[in-house]
């Protein structure tokens, strides 16, 4: 498919791109780029989407994306504070030509080989990277360069990752089908309280409910309902893991009538009870 496509540019003083993103909310539509990505959440929370892989994301949130792997993060609806992240995005032949063949890179060509749909790296590595991470931004020249060469030393030399999306998403649409989904993914934010029917999503997105299903299942390989079901679900883990509600209210503050369809769904996408999550989990 063709999410939005973003250009990336870099300087004409660095060989690839590093920044801090802060603004009021993640305001990218879901996209896609050529270059691979590396994310480090700091500020805000909310659902990450990768490819078909929906989750929450919370500070600490540190991702490898792949190249032309669709992908953005949306913010919990009304939560006050500000977003902040760091960025860092590269070309495939950022150490030249032929790089991945020259031992010595080894273990950084395995990295990026085995994330062919997104990886979530451990919250533990974030301490040591953070350092890395702001030598690279307040850096310049060769020392920069370097500083980017040794995160990657890093990142390739942990076991402590996962992959995140089981399947890439394939075709290719156009801009109309890019707006769709954004359309889609910010009416569910903004609604998943609510009961939402097929009806209202065609409407929404100019489809026959028939067109709307076959649609959302081609992109991501699940149907729309599963796919809210998986977004209420993420919202209610964050919700219990700020042990400030008790289980039926938060199943209801997600929008499930049924408290034991709730119990179903949660144990379906989570392996484990609604109170059995919260008392295991807490949010970071």
């Amino acid at each position: 498919m063709e999410p939005t496509f973003e250009k990336i540019t870099t300087s004409v003083t660095s060989s690839f791109k590093a920044y801090r993103y802060q603004k009021k909310e993640f305001d990218a539509p879901w996209h896609f780029h050529p270059e691979y990505e590396l994310t480090l959440i700091q500020k805000s929370k909310g659902i990450r989407y990768v490819g078909n892989h929906v989750e929450r994301f919370v500070p600490g949130d540190l991702v490898l994306i792949p190249p032309n792997v669709p992908h953005c993060w949306k913010n919990t609806a009304g939560d006050p504070r500000p977003s902040e992240a760091i960025v860092i995005q590269w070309q495939a032949d950022v150490f030249g030509k032929g790089w991945q063949q020259k031992i010595e890179f080894a273990p950084i060509a395995e990295l990026l080989e085995r994330n062919v749909c997104g990886i979530q790296f451990d919250s533990e590595l974030v301490d040591r990277l953070l350092p890395e991470l702001k030598r690279i931004l307040g850096s310049h020249g060769l020392a920069r360069y370097i500083a980017f060469l040794k995160l990657l030393k890093t990142l390739a030399g942990t076991k402590k990752y996962r992959s995140l999306s089981p399947r890439t998403i394939a075709g290719r649409l156009d801009a109309t089908a890019s707006r769709r989904i954004d359309t889609i993914q910010n009416f569910v934010t903004q609604h998943y309280q609510r009961k939402i029917t097929l009806g209202e999503m065609a409407t929404l997105t100019h489809m026959s409910e028939a067109a709307f299903c076959r649609f959302f299942k081609r992109i991501f390989g699940k149907t729309f309902f599963a796919f809210l079901n998986e977004y209420k679900i993420q919202t209610a883990c964050a919700l219990l893991a700020t042990r400030q509600q008790q289980v039926a209210q938060v199943a209801y503050a997600c929008g499930y009538e049924s408290l034991p369809f709730f119990y179903r769904q949660f144990k379906k996408f989570t392996g484990t009870s609604p109170l059995q999550y919260q008392k295991n989990n807490e949010l970071v």
